[in-house]
């Protein structure tokens, strides 16, 4: 039965909780010479302490200590930033006086982000990831007031134990269940198969449901100096295995590919990631449709061929599931299989 948990809003206080806000760039840093130009802009040339100040009323939810990590579009992001965001945002939750971890970031690639603290951060204390689809400089930004809800519910304490969060028009999502589903809407995230897990609204904070699968410090994964290759595929009408040949000989540890449906294969395709198999590549069955999973299809293909399926889990997000497995020592299908099943 699902729990609803709500918790007010502080009274500005020095007993407020300390939030960490890391500024990493994207849209809600953006900045347009025309304020009715919502995709004209250029991305994360807003500095943080420029963004606090639009938000006065953070001082009554939180102390708030800003950072300024990267300044990127997050259609950009690099193997190196993730790994650098990873760990400080390790090391800050290690700190006794830090209770929770903001991060602005851009909508492109923000549940992969997510997704990717969401099993590599050793702790239980809030970590919530905020974006915008329109500019600081737009009329109507909706940066700010995501930037206040996720740091209200970043100081929150029904949301330690969550896992890695998305605040996001007004609503709280857990990092493995986002998606992005419009390119303009403000209200750009979904969570299609369960839904959100609360939400967040003139100060108040509440959950209705928790995150089952495993994730921060009941995970093995850890952040190291080198990403295994991993590359993503996608299956469709009169595909080629020409991009899979390429691949294999480039060296990929591991490949995911897009099917259509259920995760269905092109038959040309699928002889090529099976040839992929046979050279000690990785490969895992996502779906190019936008909500579902994908089923293990068993001595039927899959055991057949040495697939791995991706479950619920995106072709995106499936890709940095694999990166952490192989980096763990994960190998061959039915170890993969167990991971892709546990998180």
């Amino acid at each position: 039965m699902n729990s609803s948990i709500s918790f007010p809003s502080h009274a500005a206080s020095d007993t407020l909780p300390c939030i960490a806000v890391l500024a990493t760039g994207g849209t809600i840093a953006g900045s347009a010479a025309d304020p009715a130009n919502t995709s004209g802009y250029q991305a994360g040339v807003v500095g943080v302490e420029r963004l606090l100040s639009a938000v006065p009323a953070l001082s009554s939810v939180a102390r708030v200590q800003a950072e300024q990590l990267a300044s990127v579009d997050s259609k950009d992001i690099s193997l190196a930033l993730w790994s650098a965001l990873a760990q400080r945002v390790n090391t800050l939750l290690a700190t006794d006086g830090i209770d929770g971890v903001v991060i602005t970031h851009g909508t492109d690639t923000l549940e992969e982000t997510a997704y990717l603290l969401h099993l590599t951060v050793k702790s239980t204390k809030p970590v919530v990831l905020t974006a915008a689809m329109r500019p600081s400089t737009s009329l109507s930004a909706d940066g700010p007031l995501n930037l206040l809800n996720a740091v209200t519910v970043a100081a929150s304490a029904v949301a330690h134990g969550q896992g890695v969060m998305v605040a996001f028009n007004n609503r709280i999502h857990s990092a493995r269940d986002i998606v992005k589903t419009s390119t303009y809407t403000v209200n750009a995230f979904e969570s299609p198969e369960v839904g959100v897990l609360g939400w967040v609204q003139d100060g108040r904070v509440e959950f209705q449901r928790k995150v089952l699968r495993p994730h921060t410090v009941d995970t093995e994964f850890v952040i190291g100096a080198n990403w295994p290759h991993v590359e993503i595929v996608a299956s469709y009408a009169g595909a080629s295995r020409i991009a899979v040949d390429a691949l294999v000989t480039a060296g990929v540890r591991g490949i995911v590919v897009a099917g259509t449906g259920n995760g269905s294969i092109h038959t040309t395709v699928q002889q090529g990631l099976a040839d992929a198999v046979a050279h000690g590549v990785a490969v895992v069955r996502g779906s190019r449709v936008g909500s579902g999973h994908v089923m293990r299809n068993g001595a039927a293909s899959d055991d057949a061929l040495g697939f791995i399926s991706a479950g619920t889990l995106n072709p995106y997000k499936a890709r940095v599931l694999l990166m952490l497995a192989l980096a763990a020592g994960a190998a061959g299908p039915v170890v993969l299989q167990r991971v892709f099943d546990t998180y």
